[in-house]
């Protein structure tokens, strides 16, 4: 078959990096497998099993030569896809044939392989998650002081500014990288516990040493880069574990769906648009449109993967015993397609937050032609100091701005509500007077600082702490 007349994901093809797409390639994959199970060599040596030197040369020797052709040609008539790569080995490794994978079960290599994958995954991730913060750092900080339209319930609001606002993104981006870290630094690997959990196969042949067998999983994790295994297992590791890491993919997901859509909103006022190159299309029909599509797709790809989160969720739950192997065709979707799309959204977030276009006229038009509503509550105070009442001047101010807003939706007209007010000698001041109560800086409260604060306590102490991460630059391919 040609690369044309087959499937082939979009994840590959479109939005994934290729250092995630290594991550769950092939080669990573039995690479990590023969890792393994040198590891596995090693220590069984060590913990005084007849294992020579010149075996475990041979295994380092083909660590990463695999014959891909003679592991498949096995798995068609053998049916199984890690006694086929045991074999493929054993064909290079003559010396060692005997000894490899010696005492474990095929979880050994599957389900460690698939935690060191995932904690690269999650890896990539962070630096990626720490990038994004970093960019949303740089464009909060650059318009900390710019006066916009605050929206509740997608209604004109009190003004908060545009700082403020990217505030609110990179906080949700906080929050996912804080529940990134922590089940990060919560992983472990199984280890080598045997058929159910119980280690039977190292006691025969330990002969029942327990010491020995205790130190087993551990000499094996420190060998493999983790600190411990789990302490106890049915065959395979806790379902649970998928459930948790995918989980945080899921909130990555819907923190950078909730900013394109805030994005997406804003591009239609024409206040803030995503990055648009010269030559790009909009639309192959309207020629004049600048359509948010680096958004659209954040948002398309984040709910593919909020619901996938659902899959581990439900495997997990499904489990019997100490293990069924229903789990082991959706893992090889779920899995890998969460973090490839989860990568693909965050690369799209980078290429947006870097490139972020700011009209800032448009946006003080917006702002003033609803800001004479939102002054009168000052307007009403000063008038009370200058002598007059306040339940009375609340009342015209309602009756007047009512009288304004349908002026502006069922007439088309400008925002006239100072002109009434000034007009009606319940308020005894003019016009000027009160045009100078629309300084759009008066009304956004401690946006500005709080922009400051946040960065300076939140922010700046997690980037320091990963300053070496810093400095990715998103490829988009289309």
């Amino acid at each position: 078959m040609s690369e044309t007349d087959k499937y082939i994901s979009p994840l590959s093809e479109r939005y994934a990096s290729r250092e995630m797409q290594y991550i769950f390639s092939q080669d990573k994959k039995f690479r990590t497998w023969r890792q393994l199970w040198i590891a596995l060599a090693e220590t069984e040596k060590e913990l005084g099993l007849n294992i020579t030197d010149e075996q475990i040369e041979e295994l380092k020797a083909h660590q990463d030569d695999i014959n891909y052709d003679v592991a498949r040609k096995r798995e068609s008539e053998v049916r199984h896809d890690v006694m086929s790569h045991v074999y493929a080995y054993g064909q290079q490794c003559p010396k060692a044939a005997g000894i490899i994978h010696l005492g474990a079960t095929s979880c050994y290599v599957g389900d460690n392989t698939d935690i060191i994958i995932m904690r690269e995954g999650l890896e990539l991730i962070r630096a990626k998650l720490v990038n994004v913060i970093a960019k949303l750092k740089d464009f909060a900080l650059k318009y900390k002081d710019l006066p916009t339209l605050a929206f509740t319930h997608f209604q004109p609001a009190q003004p908060t500014t545009v700082g403020k606002r990217a505030t609110l993104w990179m906080q949700d981006f906080m929050m996912d990288l804080e529940d990134l870290e922590y089940v990060l630094s919560s992983l472990k690997l199984l280890g080598s516990k045997g058929t159910t959990g119980t280690q039977a196969s190292f006691k025969e042949l330990f002969d029942g040493d327990d010491e020995r067998i205790d130190r087993l999983d551990g000499m094996i994790a420190e060998k493999m880069g983790f600190k411990s295994c789990y302490a106890v297992s049915g065959q395979t590791y806790s379902r649970k574990v998928d459930t948790r890491v995918v989980n945080i993919l899921a909130g990555v997901a819907a923190t950078a769906h909730k900013m394109s859509n805030d994005i997406r909103l804003l591009q239609h006022l024409k206040e803030v648009e995503e990055p648009f190159e010269k030559h790009q299309i909009g639309s192959s029909a309207m020629a004049y449109k600048r359509n948010p599509m680096r958004s659209e797709r954040i948002a398309s790809l984040a709910r593919y993967v909020m619901v996938d989160c659902l899959n581990p969720a439900i495997t997990s739950a499904v489990q019997w015993f100490e293990r069924t192997l229903d789990d082991s065709a959706n893992k090889r979707l779920s899995i890998p397609e969460a973090f490839l799309a989860t990568d693909g959204i965050l690369d799209l977030v980078l290429n947006v937050t870097d490139g972020l276009v700011v009209y800032e006229k448009v946006i003080n038009k917006h702002l003033m032609a609803e800001l004479p509503f939102m002054a009168t509550e000052n307007i009403m105070m000063d008038c009370v100091k200058a002598g007059g009442n306040r339940q009375e001047l609340h009342e015209r101010i309602r009756v007047l701005s009512m009288e304004a807003g349908e002026h502006v939706k069922r007439e088309g007209r400008e925002n006239d509500l100072l002109e009434l007010i000034a007009a009606d000698p319940a308020f005894n001041v003019s016009l000027e007077e009160l045009k100078s109560n629309l300084d759009p800086s008066k009304y956004v409260g401690r946006a500005p600082y709080q922009v400051d604060m946040f960065i300076k306590n939140e922010v700046d102490p997690v980037l320091d702490k990963n300053k070496e991460l810093l400095g990715l630059k998103a490829d988009i391919k289309v």
